[in-house]
Order: C-alpha cells, then sequence, then structure tokens
C-alpha cells in the first residue's frame, strides 16, 4: 500500500451526525438545502440507506443518501464538505452505494443531477451511469434543469468489469473502515 493512501470511515448514518451533516447541506445547497426534520425522518424510513463518512482524522466531511425499491436504488444525495472536495470522498461514498446494491442484489441504479455539475456527472459516467432525459426546472432555487441517470444491470459484466477497475485504482488512493 502507497504512503498516499487516506484511510476513512464510511458507516450508517446516525441521529448523531445530522448536525454536521446539515452543516454540509447549508454549504453545499444554500438555502434550499434539506432540514434536520427531513435527515431525521429519512433514518427512519426502512427504504432509506444513509451513510456518513469521516477523514482520517475523524471528521465528518461527507454524506450519501439512497432509497432501495425492489430491485432499483435512487440516490437521493451526495455530497462532501466544501473544503474537503477533489479528494476521492464522493468517489468513495458512490463506491460503498454500489457495493450495497450488489450486497442487496439491487440491479439498476437512478439519480438527478445538476446539469451544471460536470464534476458529478463526470463522476457518474465514470461508474456507468448514462444521461436518460432531463426534469427541467427540477431545481427549486433556480429553476435547474436535471439530468436523469441511470446505470445498466449491474450484474452485468459491461457495468461491473469498469467498476471492479476504477474500485481498483480509487484503493491506491482511499482506503475505506466500514
Amino acid at each position: 500500500m502507497s504512503a498516499n493512501v487516506e484511510t476513512v470511515t464510511i458507516k450508517r448514518m446516525s441521529k448523531e451526525d445530522i448536525d454536521g451533516v446539515i452543516a454540509i447541506e447549508e454549504k453545499a445547497y444554500g438555502a434550499h438545502h434539506w432540514s434536520k426534520d427531513s435527515f431525521m425522518q429519512e433514518l427512519s424510513n426502512d427504504l432509506a440507506w444513509y451513510y456518513s463518512l469521516f477523514n482520517s482524522d475523524g471528521k465528518l466531511v461527507g454524506y450519501a443518501g439512497t432509497w432501495h425499491i425492489l430491485e432499483e436504488a435512487h440516490i437521493t444525495n451526495i455530497a462532501v464538505d466544501m473544503d474537503n472536495r477533489r479528494k476521492g470522498y464522493g468517489e468513495a461514498l458512490l463506491k460503498h452505494i454500489l457495493d450495497d446494491c450488489y450486497k442487496e442484489m439491487i440491479k439498476y441504479i437512478t439519480l438527478e443531477v445538476r446539469a451544471s455539475n460536470k464534476a458529478a456527472i463526470g463522476l457518474y459516467e465514470k461508474y456507468g451511469f448514462t444521461s436518460f432525459g432531463i426534469r427541467k426546472k427540477y431545481y427549486q432555487d433556480n429553476n435547474e434543469d436535471a439530468i436523469i441517470m441511470w446505470t445498466k444491470n449491474i450484474f452485468y459484466d459491461e457495468f461491473k468489469i469498469p467498476f471492479e477497475s476504477n474500485c481498483q485504482k480509487l484503493e491506491k488512493r482511499i482506503l475505506v473502515n466500514e
């Protein structure tokens, strides 16, 4: 293992994480962020799977959420603290979501992403998501369009082989403790 590998921890989000999550939300999304009550409700939703990411110093720096419905997962959000972007944390959260989808036998994953969020779109495309349409004026803060993205069946080699390759590359930069 390289000396440049950072160890992070990803765990199921707990009520104790919510204040830190809200701090990230406020910076990332401004006035139109999710409320504390929204996250508290998600933690009691049987379909919702939420995760917190802690850096090597033990600081909460990112989070992600999905809904698992039958054979499909819908990514509700992935966000990383503004001061900790471009370190691979968002990618580690996405990989964690995909790993859980494999464990839960979920075949398809979907999400919406701001049309202007080129970094996120690039990450999703790297991990096998493709655009399947637009939700016009989806975002309330500025009426920006959302790109709807889906995966093909994640158990098919055309998805799984590139996914495994991306995971190997990520693991040279970030080691995830669970």
